[in-house]
């Protein structure tokens, strides 16, 4: 019999996330840090707008790019929130989660051959995703020294003639960093300079921590007409199961992104959408609230790792903290496996989003004030264990 698999889908490794996904769902009293998802309930107002869609029997298509009222929705928040003015009727479209977004985005960008910017550590699609729209994915990993920051340097010293698209990760999962509006000004000298394109991934806006709000590239001169910026629900809004992002970018890009969609989707989910409606609408004391919270769970987590004598620095954006335990004389991977094996703490390794993790691990606190608690005290525990056994 002929072979039934594409040898291109067969050669991606899957996803480094779900083996410990997968063991702890089969572990009770586990106590899970890798979880990359709200640990709050949608707020009801949101999910009282879905209900009542279906009680009034909205359960058809609606259009390919989204309904009208959340494309409308989706602008107005862009406008206030980033000063970025985007036409709702041919530069927003509504896709099944940012991750859509990402893959339809690069589908419609590439040709065979054309090279893929992805600064690692960084969310596990974007380097298979590439790959399946046929371009060559280019890593630049980024340093812990620049607290996980993409630099101009970097940049610059890894662009080639084959160069197209930049993905800009930011705020990041799963380090946490974050780029600020001075870092992002180098950036886009860069990126015009040799006539990039960038898919700017910004799930994580609304969890920025300080002072200093997010700052899109998308909203710096000359930047908008070459950037695809994706955002969603699932992380501000706690609407992870609604499945329910948006891409918005120049008409042109747009249209291919739209026809890919059309044929493999049709619309995002309808009650998802009248939900999304009422969020933008509505939900901008929700998202203080769980910012908020968060923001509580990440100042006490830092301080305890430093307690520890964990080194990590500190973490402005997302959910997610990247301690360095390379000072266990462990890879990644095993500490991750003998945490959980023997404190039944799961985190994720630092190699899952990328060789240039090694050393490191990925800990939320999406999870209550105290779980993190008691997580803590079991991490303490096992590191004073190795201390002991390496004497």
């Amino acid at each position: 019999m002929r072979n039934p698999l594409s040898k291109t889908i067969v050669e991606i490794e899957p996803s480094g996330i779900r083996k410990f996904f997968d063991i702890v769902n089969e572990m009770d009293d586990a106590i899970s840090l890798g979880v990359g998802e709200p640990d709050f309930d949608t707020p009801w107002h949101i999910r009282d707008e879905g209900i009542y869609s279906l009680e009034k029997g909205r359960t058809f298509y609606t259009s390919n790019a989204g309904l009208k009222d959340l494309k409308i929705e989706i602008a107005k928040y862009l406008e206030r929130k980033n000063g970025i003015t985007y036409d709702y009727d041919h530069e927003i479209m509504v896709t099944v989660g940012g991750s859509e977004a990402i893959d339809i985005a690069m589908r419609a960008m590439l040709d065979p051959g054309d090279e893929v910017l992805i600064p690692q550590p960084s969310f596990v699609s974007y380097l298979p995703c590439a790959i399946m729209a046929h371009g060559v994915p280019v890593v630049i990993e980024l340093k812990a020294e620049n607290e996980f920051r993409l630099t101009a340097e970097e940049l610059e010293a890894a662009v080639t003639p084959k160069s197209k698209i930049l993905v800009l990760p930011f705020p990041n999962n799963p380090t946490g960093s974050i780029m600020r509006r001075d870092d992002l000004e180098k950036i886009a000298e860069v990126v015009r300079k040799h006539d990039l394109f960038v898919i700017s991934d910004e799930i994580y806006a609304e969890l920025t921590y300080g002072d200093k709000p997010h700052v899109s590239i998308a909203a710096l001169p000359g930047m908008q007409e070459r950037t695809i910026l994706i955002n969603g629900f699932s992380k501000a809004y706690a609407m992870t199961g609604w499945r329910l992002g948006y891409a918005c970018g120049p008409k042109v890009i747009l249209e291919q992104m739209l026809k890919i969609h059309q044929f493999a989707i049709m619309c995002a989910p309808t009650t998802s959408q009248y939900a999304a409606v009422e969020a933008l609408k509505n939900g901008d004391e929700d998202v203080l609230k769980m910012r908020e919270e968060y923001d509580a769970r990440r100042r006490y987590l830092l301080y305890r790792f430093r307690e520890m004598g964990i080194e990590c620095f500190e973490p402005y954006g997302a959910f997610y903290m990247f301690p360095c335990i390379q000072k266990f004389g462990m890879t990644s991977e095993e500490f991750a496996e003998k945490l959980l094996e023997r404190e039944k703490v799961a985190v994720v390794p630092g190699t899952a989003f990328g060789a240039g993790g090694e050393g490191f691990i990925r800990v939320s606190y999406a999870s209550s004030l105290a779980d993190l608690k008691k997580a803590a005290e079991h991490i303490e525990r096992f590191i004073n264990r190795l201390d002991i056994e390496n004497e």
